[in-house]
């Protein structure tokens, strides 16, 4: 039975417990669909990654993301992580700065910054496009924000590979003591074929200019406790709607709070229009898985 090196991670955080947690399992090579999938199951992650030798001599290594249910195409925290895994292992350098993850969602540059416990990570996500636009008294968001009051802008249905629907909310106080009805936000996801809803508020935090909750709606009902992904769609339709907090593209999130973390999530909008969702991550277990 070969022994494959092993990390858990947590992502967009400074110290273990603030972030989104990971696990990753590196010389993947030989692995089925069937045990990838049995994996990721047994580690009741949110997600697990796979690292593979790089497919084409443009890419820093090929990657596999699955989480208990299913494997998934794209997602943030375990693109960013696997980024942190595959450095601290010395499977890739960065080129310019830059390294390629080669995955169904074809291959993305993730733009490393910095040294040691301060490196910071940013994965370019997929271009996210613009479904629709609603109402907050449209039929099938009215359950899940009931009683909230919501912001300036409308609500909208993004898709850039996982598809949420964006509310803002009033302020940064209400967001933050809202309870999420996740039946209502179960049948919101299971009509529109989306995650569910990621409600946001802008904040004066010196940190941080927005706050953050992402409620997953299906397959399972659950909050988010850091999402790269979400936070992707959500600066698309910020910079559609020319909305973006500050005035250079880039800004930060605070996520997870309501449900015992802490995370930091950066976003940059370029010059091009593409999105970088990023941040710190942190090694907590560091072995090998035998299976």
């Amino acid at each position: 039975m070969p022994r494959r090196r092993y990390l858990q991670l947590d992502v967009f955080a400074s110290r273990a417990g603030d972030g989104n947690p990971l696990a990753v399992v590196l010389d993947a090579e030989g692995l089925d669909d069937a045990s990838m999938q049995a994996i990721a199951r047994w580690t009741r992650l949110p997600e697990t990654t796979f690292v593979f030798a790089a497919p084409r001599p443009t890419a820093s290594y090929g990657i596999r993301i699955f989480s208990p249910r299913r494997e998934v195409p794209f997602a943030g925290h375990p693109s960013v992580g696997t980024a942190h895994a595959a450095l601290s292992a010395g499977i890739a350098q960065p080129r310019d700065g830059l390294l390629v993850q080669a995955g169904i969602a074809g291959d993305l540059p993730l733009l490393v910054s910095g040294e040691g416990p301060t490196r910071t990570i940013a994965v370019r996500t997929p271009r996210a496009r613009v479904m629709e636009i609603a109402d907050g008294d449209d039929p099938r968001l009215r359950g899940a924000l009931a009683g909230i009051p919501l912001g300036t802008l409308p609500p909208a249905l993004m898709d850039g590979g996982r598809r949420w629907w964006l509310a803002e909310i009033a302020d940064e106080t209400t967001l933050r003591s809202a309870t999420p009805d996740w039946d209502a936000i179960g049948r919101l996801a299971h009509d529109t074929d989306s995650m569910g809803l990621c409600v946001f508020a802008r904040s004066n935090d010196p940190v941080y200019y927005l706050a953050v909750r992402a409620w997953v709606g299906a397959p399972a009902a659950f909050e988010d406790a850091a999402s790269g992904a979400a936070n992707a769609t959500l600066a698309a339709w910020l910079a559609s709607q020319d909305a973006l907090p500050g005035d250079t593209g880039f800004y930060r999130v605070s996520q997870g709070r309501e449900v015992g973390h802490d995370a930091i999530i950066e976003l940059q909008v370029d010059a091009d229009g593409e999105v970088w969702s990023g941040g710190r991550v942190v090694t907590v277990v560091g072995g090998h898985i035998d299976w």
